[in-house]
């Protein structure tokens, strides 16, 4: 088959604590939106900013096991269905995501070339990256591993960087050799670095036929190669997604591909990019990157401000009223509420390890959780009794399971409801009820065309979310 097939690999296993109370673990930054009036994820508009690429394949998207069916549902939204969606047990850096990609590729196409993107960018001037990115294939067709350089706009301490071997000059689009990467430099270096237009920021994006950079992985880190072969060779199609083996891929080294290939290879080709690019890696990015008011505020949700100005506020439900405010950032959740100076907001990944490090869940899981069925809410919560709010999505259905150490009692709120208890079956309409009680084999599904939502009270000894058998489960889940 042509080698001029291009295989879009999303790479979508990202945390981004520094985006929290918003983005967590349970919930990270690329699924949701922030800079966007059309509220389409970041991982949304990085599927669909590459469609009007020539020769383009379905993406394969690499993502945590954890977050699978929101990848898969944030593509149907889309209407976009990928080549694959490969879930990783463990996250291990770039380079094994990349090489599992790789190989996956080569089964599918003799040598496709690879756009290989972050899933959680911002990019304003696509008609500009979309130039970038055909000139960036025309080099890999040479065989050359391309990355694009982001244009320096101020002496950023919070990306790396990357040196080419001449200067850019932006009024002739064309590749440069790589002379070296640099880590994340001191303000004094990154001051250095923005007047030496050999300088561009790294932006992870890269452009390169699949068995280039297999050979190049192979020849600098046989290992990874080998463990993603043989990760790929044992694992296992699971509905939509592709299931890495779990003891094997937790051998891999965890390490990114420029640390792995890129610093090593003599075939590295950087094309800089001026295109309103940015990471989103902090709130004072996301201030930046979104519309102001004339006091330069952003405002986002149920916010009144006044006399403030170069603030950001965000609520995502409770009124937020500033008074007087200057330089700030502000961000309120359900359960959660960070106020920050913007010139510190390069410290919340820090205070979020200090939550973790301390027990304090809010540092990881939202109070709402989403499943392939819908989502539910924790509204209130004590040591032997807790309540849910819980929202199905028309025809679908809760797992068959029973609980060891709690009973719940439905209480329907929205729509009908069908419920299974044991041996009784039977369908409970808006403010109707039912009891499950500890031990009861059970099941909520969702028979009708509009979403359902039910109140569920659970009381017991144990309310975690591991204290649960499942029987029958039409998304796969064991556990």
């Amino acid at each position: 088959m042509s080698n001029n097939k291009i295989i879009p690999v999303i790479l979508s296993g990202g945390t981004g604590s520094r985006l929290w109370p918003v983005s967590r673990k349970s919930f990270p930054k690329q699924f949701l939106s922030f800079v966007s009036d059309d509220n389409k994820s970041l991982l949304q508009r990085t599927q669909e900013r590459i469609l009007k690429i020539k020769n383009l394949s379905n993406s394969i998207i690499i993502c945590n096991e954890a977050h699978r069916f929101i990848v898969a549902e944030q593509m149907r939204e889309i209407d976009i269905k990928p080549d694959s969606i490969i879930l990783e047990p463990f996250g291990k850096n770039t380079a094994p995501a990349i090489a599992s990609a790789a190989l996956c590729a080569i089964k599918k196409d003799d040598d496709p070339i690879l756009l290989i993107l972050s899933s959680d960018h911002v990019i304003k001037e696509e008609k500009n990256f979309l130039e970038v990115i055909n000139k960036g294939i025309d080099y890999a067709k040479k065989g050359r591993i391309v990355t694009l350089g982001i244009i320096p706009t101020f002496p950023n301490t919070g990306y790396g960087y990357i040196k080419a071997k001449d200067e850019f000059n932006l009024k002739e689009l064309k590749g440069i050799n790589i002379e070296k990467f640099i880590e994340k430099p001191d303000y004094k270096k990154a001051k250095e670095f923005i007047t030496d237009k050999r300088y561009s920021w790294n932006s992870g994006i890269f452009i390169v036929k699949a068995k280039e950079i297999i050979s190049e992985l192979n020849k600098f880190h046989p290992e990874i190669l080998e463990i993603c072969q043989c990760s790929l060779n044992s694992g296992q199609e699971d509905l939509d997604f592709f299931r890495l083996d779990k003891n094997i891929f937790e051998n891999c080294p965890n390490i990114s591909i420029d640390l792995a290939v890129m610093e090593k290879t003599q075939k590295g080709t950087i094309i800089p990019l001026d295109a309103g690019w940015s990471d989103i890696g902090s709130w004072k990015s996301v201030w930046e990157n979104s519309e102001k008011d004339s006091d330069k505020n952003v405002k986002k949700g149920n916010v009144f401000l006044k006399n403030s100005k170069n603030c950001y506020l965000r609520s995502e439900g409770r009124l937020i009223v500033g008074l007087g405010l200057e330089d700030l950032i502000v961000v309120e959740t359900r359960d959660a509420i960070l106020i920050s100076n913007k010139s510190s907001d390069q410290e919340v990944k820090s205070v979020v390890e200090l939550l973790k490090k301390n027990g304090i869940s809010e540092g990881e899981a939202h109070k709402k959780e989403y499943r392939p069925w819908g989502s539910f809410i924790s509204i209130a919560k004590e040591n032997r009794w807790q309540v849910k709010l819980i929202n199905v999505k028309a025809g679908e259905k809760l797992s068959q399971q029973l609980h060891y150490h709690r009973a719940e009692h439905w209480v329907v709120v929205k729509g009908t409801a069908k419920i299974e208890i044991e041996n009784d079956e039977f369908l409970l309409s808006e403010n109707q009820s039912c009891f499950i009680p500890i031990g009861s084999k059970h099941r909520l599904s969702n028979p009708g065309k509009i979403p359902i939502s039910v109140v569920e009270i659970q009381s017991g000894p144990y309310l975690g979310e591991d204290d649960i058998k499942r029987f029958d489960d039409v998304y796969g889940r064991k556990t």
